[in-house]
């Protein structure tokens, strides 16, 4: 009985220490969820944006299982171009309303999103190749002062709207990603990424010179683009669409100035004279968007169009062939229809003789009788 009492006299002796140290690790860890919590929620009140948002608008990346053919295309945005004027006005933030390079400066400055090098050609979206905002900011000369809770691991700037060189944006260049997904069974395009370009003119005037600044993944964007309503339209002032659907349903107009290739040259490179880089791209921007037409095996009728089409510019004609109807009878444009028939040219023939008709005989004038001959007769 004594050496009973005794070992559980030394289990209650060693429950009774081990609870203060359970309890002591429980509460710090608490306290250090609690603190995340608490941070999480100052920043998710600070920029708008939850935890939820976030992981709704990241995209999985396609497995190459999935994948049976992918392209890589690499546009310009020319921002004086009227398609893609929304990503340029406002100049100045105006009722709730900013521009797209002012929101990207937004997110950089708080250290909400990452940037890349530009690389040309060799982008590299990994923790190695980050930038450091300090670092670009000082490189393009923009004045920026340290935030409040700016921290050497977590820096934070401020920017006053007017340092912004939002009006010297006037292009960016997009990473364009064409992929086949045999789940969907069609070619798609993805928007990857996004890189601003400054457009300065020398200290004497001149050609301005682009400097492109840095790539930021559109992903991380998302969220944030969801959030600022543009308008597109000049007739209609309501603004329908935000920045994201705007890179989700391809609403910027933008050449194409690269390909991935082997060699990483530009298609300036590859094509030294204008035609023929007008030409290339033109087959490029067609072979993609033409890639799922050419998936399905076309109908006989849409066979015989075609060939009848095909005839028709090869003899010169200007016929269009729209359709075929069920009695196998072609359809023409209306406009076709109403051109009038060639004239038949006459020149160098000869004019056709004309025939003279004799007159006719003098008959009654009171009826419609013979007149019988009143000679006499031998």
């Amino acid at each position: 009985m004594k050496l009973i009492s005794k070992y559980l006299l030394s289990a209650v002796l060693v429950a009774a220490t081990a609870i203060p140290a359970f309890s002591q690790n429980d509460s710090q860890s608490s306290s250090v969820i609690r603190k995340r919590d608490k941070n999480e929620r100052n920043t998710e009140k600070a920029t708008g944006v939850t935890q939820r948002m976030q992981s709704f608008y990241e995209e999985d990346p396609s497995h190459d299982a999935d994948l049976q053919w992918m392209r890589v295309i690499y546009r310009q945005l020319d921002l004086e171009d009227v398609k893609n004027a929304p990503l340029y006005f406002p100049e100045e933030p105006a009722e709730g309303q900013e521009n797209l390079f002012r929101i990207i400066m937004r997110l950089l400055a708080s250290n909400q999103v990452p940037a890349y090098e530009y690389l040309d050609g060799r982008e590299i979206f990994t923790d190695d190749y980050k930038i450091k905002v300090k670092d670009m900011l000082d490189r393009f000369h923009i004045l920026y002062s340290d935030a409040k809770g700016s921290t050497e691991k977590n820096p934070k700037f401020t920017i006053e709207e007017s340092d912004v060189p939002a009006n010297e944006v006037l292009s960016y260049y997009i990473l364009e990603r064409w992929e086949f997904d045999t789940r969907e069974n069609k070619a798609r395009p993805v928007v990857e990424a996004i890189c601003p370009v400054l457009h300065r003119a020398g200290d004497f005037g001149g050609e301005a010179v682009r400097y492109p600044m840095f790539w930021i993944k559109l992903d991380a964007l998302r969220p944030y683009l969801a959030q600022q309503s543009i308008f597109t339209d000049d007739d209609n002032n309501l603004a329908k669409y935000t920045y994201d659907d705007f890179f989700r349903m391809a609403m910027y107009k933008g050449d194409i100035y690269k390909t991935r290739n082997l060699r990483n040259k530009s298609l300036m490179q590859l094509y030294p004279d204008p035609d023929d880089l007008k030409r290339a791209q033109d087959s490029i921007q067609n072979r993609l968007e033409t890639f799922n037409d050419k998936l399905w095996v076309p109908t006989r009728e849409e066979v015989i169009a075609a060939r009848e089409k095909r005839e028709a510019e090869q003899r010169g004609d200007n016929i269009t062939v729209e359709s075929r109807d069920d009695n196998g009878e072609t359809a023409v444009t209306a406009a076709e229809q109403e051109k009038p028939a060639a004239k038949r040219s006459t020149r160098g023939s000869r004019k056709p003789k004309q025939v003279k008709q004799s007159k006719p005989k003098s008959s009654a004038k009171s009826s419609g009788n013979a007149v019988r001959s009143v000679r006499r007769r031998k």
